[in-house]
């Protein structure tokens, strides 16, 4: 993966028994590890939202809002 390239940020991250059983699974079958599932899962999900236009849209709606407030908290 084109993770261990650069530095990686170590997380922690609570699964369910079942979801990180099943998540076991299909990395052995997969023949990766636990971590590069994630990973892997993590990168699909991110490239799925960045094609929705409705994802898109709410969050310009929110940086805009965001913008917004900081903006009023400068003056």
């Amino acid at each position: 993966s084109c993770y261990h390239d650069r530095m990686a940020k170590q997380t922690t991250v609570r699964l369910p028994d079942e979801l990180a059983e099943q998540a076991e699974a299909v990395a052995r079958v997969k023949e990766t590890s636990l971590n590069g599932l994630i990973v892997e899962s993590l990168t699909a999900e991110i490239e799925r939202v960045r094609r929705d236009q409705d994802f898109a849209l709410r969050a310009r709606r929110l940086l805009d809002r965001d913008k917004e407030l900081l903006d009023r908290l400068a003056q």
